[in-house]
């Protein structure tokens, strides 16, 4: 006898679940429609979009001008390989490094491509212009981190769920803990090559360093000849309010790891980027990859930025972050703990009183809303950069109505 479902999400639901690895727990909304914003479910609800796939759609969901670039790049050519030149590669280049404000870029596809690449170029820096003895560089990174899923990159987490039974990992990571400079000045060591960092940890809950935390960090690292690798994956293209995180410490790091929303929420899209002297350490051969740079990449990855530059969503998410923290800070403090973040970046942190952050997303989804729980109690927000300050008016009245509704029933 057929299953029955009272929904067409149950339905597909259930099938995802019968083949699909267990490896995520979905907030339980089937989407199948986004545009701006927003995003509609299988049975027709309508949602605001407080997530943006964590920060890669930050232009809107189905941006046309982004749209327009990827039909009529798939009416021409899509994937060469890195074997042939082709005739979006030179130019998309050329845009990231200008928007980013770095000579040379290898540009791959997921961000964990993007930091390995980092990863790889740091340490063969480290033996041919450091020259730190062969095998033995050591790259610092911070507590609480999240660079992605490859084995080497959770070999230096610390999240349990992250790392736990998937060894054995690489040496050469040391852990420190995040936003403290001390730490960092003492754990280089004349092995050391890198010190990698994400300027506002994401994953570990939009957790903001001391202001200057970056600044002092350049200037130990430049004082230890140790290269800076920032992790921009989620904070860059305008996120935190300018275009990548690290401009507001008045630095440039030695290595730029950027992705997510390089792809304007069409296609994974990442690279590396740096000086000419540091990325000219990988030579013909030595790094790669077949998709990295195809021309359907180029051409979405340029109208990407085009965007986030014509519709000055720096600016954009800078000025709407700020009240958008400023409406949460209204939020009951004695279930509140915290409101942080840059731009339209964005954390709210539950007290002992409120509890797990779960029950309230599934509140705010119930009312119109989506957004993810991290680390138990925890909400991230972070909506696409186009959204206004009246959708912003909206999503708040949401988040308020969930939040006193649950409250109530503590």
């Amino acid at each position: 006898m057929a299953q029955s479902y009272n929904s067409k999400s149950e339905e597909l639901i259930a099938k995802e679940k019968e083949h699909t690895s267990p490896n995520y727990t979905p907030i339980p909304a089937v989407l199948s429609k986004a545009e701006g914003v927003y995003v509609t479910d299988v049975d027709g609800k309508t949602y605001i979009d407080c997530l943006s796939a964590y920060s890669a759609v930050n232009q809107g969901h189905l941006h046309p001008k982004i749209i327009a670039a990827a039909k009529d790049q798939m009416s021409r050519i899509t994937l060469t390989s890195r074997a042939f030149f082709n005739d979006q590669l030179g130019s998309f280049m050329k845009k990231l490094c200008d928007y980013s404000g770095m000579e040379m870029a290898c540009p791959m596809n997921t961000g964990a491509e993007a930091v390995e690449t980092g990863i790889k170029t740091a340490r063969r820096w480290g033996y041919w212009k450091k020259k730190v003895e062969q095998d033995k560089a050591e790259i610092i990174v911070c507590e609480d981190n999240f660079h992605g899923r490859t084995t080497t990159i959770v070999g230096f987490s610390s999240d349990p769920d992250t790392f736990g039974d998937f060894g054995p990992y690489p040496d050469g990571f040391k852990k420190i803990p995040f936003g403290d400079l001390d730490a960092l000045e003492k754990a280089i060591t004349p092995n050391t090559v890198a010190f990698l960092v994400e300027p506002i940890q994401g994953e570990a809950g939009v957790i903001v360093p001391p202001e200057g935390y970056l600044r002092g960090a350049y200037d130990i690292c430049k004082k230890n000849n140790v290269l800076l690798i920032a992790d921009e994956i989620q904070t860059g293209f305008a996120r935190t309010g300018k275009n990548f995180c690290f401009e507001y410490d008045g630095i440039k790091p030695d290595i730029l790891l950027v992705g997510k929303a390089l792809g304007g929420g069409l296609m994974p899209i990442s690279a590396a980027l740096g000086s000419v002297e540091i990325m000219s350490v990988l030579t013909s051969g030595s790094h790669g990859s077949t998709f990295g740079g195809n021309p359907l990449a180029c051409a979405i990855g340029k109208a990407a930025i085009e965007v986030l530059e014509d519709e000055k969503l720096a600016e954009r998410s800078d000025e709407l972050g700020k009240y958008f923290r400023e409406e949460l800070d209204k939020l009951p403090k004695e279930i509140i703990k915290a409101v942080r973040g840059k731009g339209l970046l964005i954390a709210i942190e539950f007290t002992e009183k409120g509890g797990k952050a779960k029950k309230y997303v599934m509140k705010m989804k119930e009312k119109g809303l989506l957004a993810k729980q991290t680390h138990d109690t925890i909400i991230r927000f972070a909506p696409p950069l186009v959204i206004s300050k009246e959708q912003i008016d909206t999503a708040v009245k949401i988040i308020s109505e969930s939040i006193n509704e649950v409250a109530a029933t503590l």
